[in-house]
């Protein structure tokens, strides 16, 4: 016999799906049956991997790091309408960081006295019973569809698939009542299924001809162009462009707010980051391209630039449709794929150039290698800066900063991996010490380091678990997977549920906590708009946004929970040592690791 929920999980496996991160209620009977049915027909094993999560929250993040490593869905199944919303703030993640996830949630059955096969018999299917169950997660989805019948359910599963692997990417939501899933079908209805071949992503879109040249033309002409990015490096071949273009015509490149690296640390073209929304060298630029950056600057910086600049902005969605609020003024806004625009940029500079006489040439070509010595100077003044607080200890002497930690972290990573750390993934989710985890991490492969995209904590650690199944099953060949959190992300990031996971799946990872003793960032935002009020004058505990006096023992909830190794780490002469031992305990015993680094606190 075969349901719907069979037809259902055959289309996914169909359409390249392979792991689906479950969190089973009672809307699925079926699904439950078919993997059974499954198991005993194929000597135990399923069409799917399926990841157990006690939490929908740690199921959606995880199945968000499995995408962003390999760049294609993942799915998630959860339960009805309380199943849905215990997603989360990792759908609001999801949606902006362009996560093709595939998220199914069953629904209460619409009959109550046996009229169908899974009629409502439990006590909670009458509450769980609501109007608009899709209006839940509706507006930060792709797409959303009920599922109506398993004979046309798997053109719905195709369809919305689609629209999650169609740039801008992102997740999509199914949903069908019990009955439905129930439906008994024929095994024609499987066989016959569509072939998904048929039903490919949309092609990337490119810049018109005209663009293209208008852009390049001014990069010919400009005498100071810069590249304002954060994004484009979510696809690893657009860096491959960015870098030689940029190598190519000397053009600063600055990352506002990047959520994926855009050009290695180590490049000369490469001259600062930043998540505050300044960007210094708008002042001295007179050709400004902004590439898939959601925030590239913020108000007084954009009062930097001066009147004749010229700007231009190209992205998947450089209108933003799902925000509020988004606008740069610019002379063109262009809807491209950042690749293909920067391929486009580049024939149009060949071009340009070859119609030029070898006098001009030669001048150019000089113009080019002495802007290439400005903008190398630039970047050697701040990966000097960054050296310098790197070395410097809090104001007591004794304890670590952030930047010392993460520095630290760099370079016992690259003295204990055979790949001297170019084959470490970073998980990047800092929080008010993310831009510093960018700046000391200074990672150099694209790809190599990751964040949410969003703004809800506690995507760290469950997406550790994602990516090393993402890892394991693209052949990444990752040493080391290294998550950076602070320590109220620690703890939103639900640990007991996250290192459960990762010792029954074995996924092995190293967490660093940067422990300041509670919420900085709360902190933060009130003194940017009292820096001088009442607030700014007690602690973090008096403000209620502090752990103290005594924080909870974070290594011990991951020993507890999945018999992680962990240690705190309070003296920065002890520090060195502890992380040494803490990646050995991950690489050779093939456990998690967890250690908890002290700050200056809050």
């Amino acid at each position: 016999m075969y349901t719907t929920a069979a037809a259902f999980l055959k289309a996914i496996v169909d359409a390249g799906i392979t792991h689906v991160f479950v969190n089973w209620g009672n809307d699925h009977p079926a699904f439950l049956e078919e993997l059974e049915r499954q198991r005993v027909a194929n000597g135990g094993k399923t069409s799917l991997e399926v990841m157990t999560s006690p939490s929908e929250f740690v199921a959606l993040t995880a199945a968000h790091g499995f995408a962003a490593v390999t760049g294609k869905p993942a799915a998630v199944i959860v339960h009805v309408d309380v199943g849905t919303q215990a997603l989360a703030g990792a759908v609001h993640n999801a949606d902006r960081g362009h996560a093709p996830v595939l998220i199914f949630s069953g629904a209460s059955p619409f009959s109550a006295h046996g009229e169908l096969k899974g009629s409502k018999n439990e006590w909670p299917m009458w509450p769980q019973d609501v109007p608009d169950q899709a209006a839940i997660v509706r507006q930060y989805m792709r797409f959303t569809a009920q599922v109506q019948s398993g004979k046309a359910v798997a053109k719905t599963v195709l369809r919305a698939l689609q629209f999650a692997k169609s740039e801008p990417k992102g997740p999509v939501y199914l949903w069908a009542r019990r009955e439905v899933m129930e439906e008994e079908l024929d095994e024609s209805v499987l066989t016959t299924a569509p072939d998904p071949r048929k039903w490919p992503a949309i092609a990337p879109r490119g810049l018109t001809p005209e663009v293209a040249r208008t852009i390049a033309q001014a990069i010919l002409n400009a005498k100071s162009p810069l590249i304002v990015t954060a994004n484009a490096g979510r696809n690893l071949r657009a860096v491959e462009e960015l870098q030689q273009l940029v190598t190519d015509h000397a053009i600063a490149v600055y990352a506002s707010c990047p959520f994926a690296l855009n050009l290695p640390y180590s490049h000369p073209c490469l001259i600062g980051s930043s998540f505050d929304g300044k960007v210094p060298p708008l002042a001295t630029s007179d050709v400004v391209l902004v590439l898939e950056a959601d925030v590239p600057w913020m108000e007084p910086s954009a009062r930097e630039l001066s009147g004749d600049a010229r700007v231009f902005l190209v992205a998947t969605d450089p209108l933003q449709k799902t925000y509020g609020y988004s606008h740069i003024d610019a002379e063109i806004i262009s809807e491209a794929d950042p690749e293909t625009a920067l391929q486009q940029i580049r024939a149009s500079l060949v071009e340009l150039t070859s119609q030029t006489n070898d006098a001009v040439k030669a001048k150019r070509s000089g113009d080019i290698n002495q802007r290439l010595q400005k903008v190398k100077a630039l970047h050697d003044q701040w990966m000097q800066s960054l050296a310098v607080v790197e070395a410097s200890l809090a104001p007591d002497g004794i304890t670590s900063t952030a930047p010392h930690i993460l520095g630290s972290l760099r370079e016992v990573v690259r003295a204990q991996t055979s790949s001297n750390g170019a084959k470490v993934l970073w998980l990047n989710e800092g929080v008010s010490k993310c831009p510093d985890t960018w700046d000391h991490i200074k990672p150099e492969i694209p790809g190599s380091m990751l964040m949410s995209g969003g703004s809800c904590l506690g995507w760290g650690l469950g997406a550790a678990i994602g990516a090393y199944l993402g890892g394991e099953i693209t052949n990444k060949g990752y040493e080391l997977i290294v998550s950076v959190v602070g320590d109220g992300d620690y703890l939103f990031g639900q640990p007991s549920t996250v290192y459960w996971m990762a010792r029954r799946y074995e996924t092995p990872f190293l967490t660093i906590i940067l422990n300041n003793g509670g919420w900085a960032s709360p902190r933060l935002s009130m003194l940017g708009i009292y820096p001088s009020g009442h607030g700014s004058k007690v602690s973090g505990r008096q403000l209620t946004v502090g752990f103290g006096p005594e924080p909870p023992d974070y290594p011990q909830i991951a020993a507890a929970a999945g018999g992680a190794w962990g240690k705190r780490v309070e003296l920065a002469s002890e520090l060195r040592d502890v992380l040494t031992e803490a990646v050995k305990v991950v690489l050779h015993e093939k456990r998690c690791a967890v250690v908890d680094c002290k700050v200056e606190s809050i």
